[in-house]
């Protein structure tokens, strides 16, 4: 059995709107610092703790701002995003090698599974891993482990795609292959020195370049 896992923000949607502009609106409420949108592009990828503790220090409360920050993403975040061009190709051709797909995100289950279905992504997944509320499970590589268990796939025979080095280095952590997807959100600088299997420069290379890494060339 073969799989490939797939990133969600800046793989195969942009979600920048909803994410700068909740992060903008948490800082406000908290009286910090609110940088524009396109200083925080950084954060689009890695969990909210994690953004907050560098915008904030590690010192502030942290929880306040990830709550302040959710609230705002519920209520009209959650679909500021589109989806990039050419991932509903990426998505037919991958299904084409006859693996299975999933999703492993650090975005919390609750917000993936909707913004999965809402953009049509659902109809070509098997399904969606995402973090928990509380954290416990945001770390990329935790997460990565816990699809592989979950799906019975051994790591020889799965393929991780994703923007960013937390995507790479999951990988790497897990004895699976990687492709970097370089249309997101990561520098060329954290791509190179994540040292990703190969890399993609758009979607409808990928296709071609996982069935090759799987075996699943005609």
């Amino acid at each position: 059995m073969h799989a490939i896992f797939l990133d969600l923000d800046g793989t195969l949607i942009d979600p920048k709107e909803g994410i700068t502009g909740s992060i903008r609106h948490a800082l406000a409420e908290l009286g910090a610092d609110v940088p524009d949108a396109e200083d925080l592009t950084w954060c689009i990828g890695p969990p909210a703790h994690h953004n907050f503790e560098v915008l904030l220090g590690p010192s502030a409360d942290i929880d306040a701002a990830v709550a302040l920050y959710r609230e705002r993403f519920a209520e009209d975040g959650i679909y500021g995003a589109d989806l990039y061009e050419g991932v509903g190709e990426m998505l037919m051709d991958l299904r084409d090698t006859g693996a299975s797909l999933w999703i492993v995100t650090s975005k919390p289950e609750v917000f993936a599974t909707p913004m999965v279905e809402h953009f049509g992504i659902s109809a070509w997944v098997d399904g969606v891993f995402g973090a928990d509320l509380d954290r416990s499970s945001a770390d990329k590589t935790t997460l990565l482990a816990h699809a592989l268990s979950e799906t019975g796939v051994e790591p020889g025979n799965a393929v991780m795609i994703g923007d960013r080095r937390f995507d790479i280095m999951a990988a790497r952590n897990n004895g699976v292959a990687s492709v970097a997807a370089l249309w997101g959100y990561a520098d060329p600088d954290e791509i190179s020195e994540a040292e990703p299997d190969r890399m993609a420069g758009d979607p409808l290379e990928v296709g071609e370049i996982v069935a090759e890494m799987l075996g699943l060339t005609d």
